[in-house]
C-alpha cells in the first residue's frame, strides 16, 4: 500500500479504528456507563470525518489499482451519510435510554455500517463493492432486532436478514456473470469491454446486480422488506433505516451504472425508469390506509426513492445532479420528521398511532407548525425546498426527452400528497383532543426546529447543495 493508497482511504481507516477502540472500551468499562458517552462521541467523530472529507481542494485519488475511488462524487455522499447518522444518533439517545436498550454496541454497530457504506460508495470494483456491502449489512441486521424483548423487533431483524441474504445472493450471481464475460471485476475494465451493444450474458449480470441493490433502497418492487422491518425495528433504527443507507444505496448503484456500464446508458435506463414508476406508484397508493406513522414512513421513502431513481434513469450528469439534490433534501426531511416520532408519547410510553396527533396543533403549536412545514415539504408543495427536489428530478426527465417519466412522476407527486396533508388536516381539523404528552427533549426539539426552518430558509440557494452537486455529478459522468 502506497502512501497515496492510505490517503485516499483515511477517512475509513479513522472510522473503522475507532470503532474497534469503542468495542474494547465498551468492553472494558462497561456497557451502562460508557454508551451514552460513546453516543455523543461516535456523532462528533462522523461530524469531524466530514468536515474533513468536505475541505476544498482534495484532488480525486484512484488507490489500490483501482478498487477505490475517491472523487467528489463519494465526497459528496459520504459527507451527507455521516452527517445524516450524527443526527440520527443524537436524537435518539435517550430515547434509547429509557427504554433501556442504550448500550455500547448501539453507536458501535452505527460507526461499522458508516464505514461499509462509505467503502461502497468509493468502489472501483465488484469485490471492494461486495464487501462494504456486506459490512453494512450485517450491522443492520444486528440493530434491526437490537430490542431482543420484543417479537416485533426479532421479526423485523430476521425478515431483513432473510431477504437480505436473497438479495446480496442475487448480486453475488449477477457480479459471477458480470466477471464470467467481461473477464474483469474491475468497473473501469467492464467499462472498456462494452462495444455497441451488450452482451447478453452481461446484460443478465446487469439486471441482477440491480435486482440486488434495488433491494437496499427499498426499490419496488423489490420493497417488500421497509413497511415490516420499519414497524418492528425500535424507531431509532428505522431513523437510521430511512436515512444514510438509502444515500448509500443510490450513490453505489450511481457507481455501478455509470462507471461499469456507462458507455450504454439505454441498456438500463428503462430498467431504472419501470422501478421508478413502480416506487412512486407502490410508495403514494401504499401509505394511504396506513395507522402507524413508521409504516406510513416506509411507504414515503419507497414514494421518494422512486424520485431519486428518476434523476438516475436520464442516463445524465443532470439527472444525477437532482437525484443528489433529491436525496440531500429527503435526508434532512426525514431526520426532522423522526425527531418528532420519537417524541410521541402517551403517559411515557413510546406510541406511532397518526389518529394520537388529533388537534394537535391546539396542544403545541409550535412543533404542529415545524410538522406542518416538513409535510407540506415532503408533499412537494411550493414554497417549501422539498419542492425544488422534485421540479429538479423532473426537469432532469424532460431535459433527457422522457416526457412520459415526468408526467408519471407529477401524479404520483399529487397522489402521494394526499397522505402527508392528511396527517397536516388531522393536527389542526381533527375531532378529538390529542393525546401525546407534553414536551420534548431538547436535541429533538433543535433538530426539529432547525430541519422545519431549513424546509422554509433553503429556497433562496439551497444552501449551495446544487453546486456542489453538479461538481459530483461531473466527477462521475466523464
Amino acid at each position: 500500500m502506497t502512501h497515496a493508497d492510505f490517503a485516499a482511504i483515511l477517512p475509513e481507516f479513522l472510522l473503522a479504528v475507532f470503532a474497534l477502540l469503542a468495542l474494547v472500551i465498551g468492553v472494558s468499562a462497561g456497557k451502562d456507563r460508557t454508551a451514552p458517552i460513546l453516543v455523543w462521541v461516535t456523532a462528533a467523530v462522523f461530524v469531524f470525518l466530514a468536515i474533513m472529507i468536505s475541505m476544498p481542494g482534495g484532488p480525486d485519488r484512484i488507490a489500490f489499482h483501482g478498487m477505490f475511488v475517491d472523487d467528489a462524487f463519494a465526497r459528496f455522499t459520504k459527507v451527507i451519510i455521516l452527517l445524516s447518522a450524527a443526527a440520527v444518533l443524537v436524537i435518539s439517545q435517550e430515547y434509547m435510554a429509557k427504554l433501556g436498550l442504550l448500550r455500547f454496541e448501539y453507536p458501535v454497530l452505527i460507526a461499522l455500517a458508516v464505514v461499509g457504506m462509505m467503502v461502497t460508495v468509493s468502489a472501483g470494483d465488484l469485490i471492494a463493492l461486495y464487501m462494504g456491502i456486506e459490512l453494512q449489512s450485517l450491522a443492520l441486521y444486528v440493530v434491526a432486532s437490537f430490542r431482543r424483548d420484543s417479537a416485533r423487533s426479532s421479526e423485523a431483524g430476521m425478515k431483513y436478514f432473510v431477504l437480505g441474504s436473497l438479495s446480496s445472493g442475487m448480486f453475488l450471481y449477477g457480479a459471477s456473470l458480470t466477471y464470467g464475460f467481461s473477464g474483469t471485476t474491475q468497473f473501469a475494465g467492464i467499462l472498456s469491454t462494452l462495444g455497441q451493444n451488450m452482451p447478453v450474458g452481461l446484460l443478465f449480470g446487469m439486471v441482477f446486480m440491480l435486482a440486488g441493490i434495488a433491494f437496499k433502497i427499498s426499490a419496488a418492487p423489490f420493497h417488500m422488506w421497509a413497511p415490516d422491518v420499519y414497524e418492528g425495528a425500535p424507531s431509532p433504527v428505522t431513523a437510521f433505516f430511512a436515512t444514510a443507507p438509502k444515500v448509500a444505496g443510490l450513490a453505489f448503484l450511481a457507481r455501478v451504472l455509470y462507471d461499469a456500464f456507462g458507455a450504454l446508458p439505454g441498456d438500463w435506463s428503462q430498467i431504472i425508469a419501470v422501478m421508478s414508476v413502480l416506487s412512486i406508484f407502490v410508495g403514494s397508493i401504499g401509505a394511504i390506509g396506513q395507522k402507524d406513522i413508521k409504516r406510513l414512513m416506509a411507504y414515503s421513502s419507497i414514494a421518494h426513492m422512486g424520485f431519486a431513481l428518476m434523476g438516475l434513469a436520464t442516463g445524465t450528469a443532470g439527472g444525477v445532479q437532482a437525484m443528489l439534490v433529491y436525496i440531500a433534501i429527503y435526508i434532512t426531511m426525514s431526520v426532522g420528521v423522526f425527531a418528532f416520532i420519537l417524541s410521541m408519547r402517551r403517559d411515557g410510553v413510546p406510541i406511532t398511532q397518526i389518529n394520537s396527533l388529533s388537534l394537535y396543533s391546539k396542544v403545541e403549536p409550535l412543533k404542529a407548525l415545524a410538522l406542518l412545514a416538513l409535510f407540506f415539504s415532503m408533499a412537494g408543495i411550493p414554497p417549501f425546498v422539498g419542492f425544488f427536489g422534485k421540479f429538479y428530478v423532473l426537469k432532469a426527465a424532460i431535459d433527457a426527452g422522457m416526457f412520459w417519466l415526468a408526467i408519471v412522476g407529477v401524479l404520483g407527486s399529487v397522489i402521494g400528497a394526499y397522505y402527508y396533508l392528511r396527517i397536516v388536516f388531522l393536527m389542526y381539523f381533527g375531532k378529538d383532543e390529542s393525546i401525546l404528552d407534553k414536551g420534548m427533549r431538547p436535541v429533538q426539539l433543535i433538530v426539529l426546529l432547525a430541519t422545519a426552518a431549513i424546509m422554509v430558509v433553503g429556497i433562496i440557494n439551497l444552501f449551495g447543495i446544487d453546486g456542489a452537486a453538479a461538481l459530483a455529478a461531473n466527477a462521475l459522468v466523464r
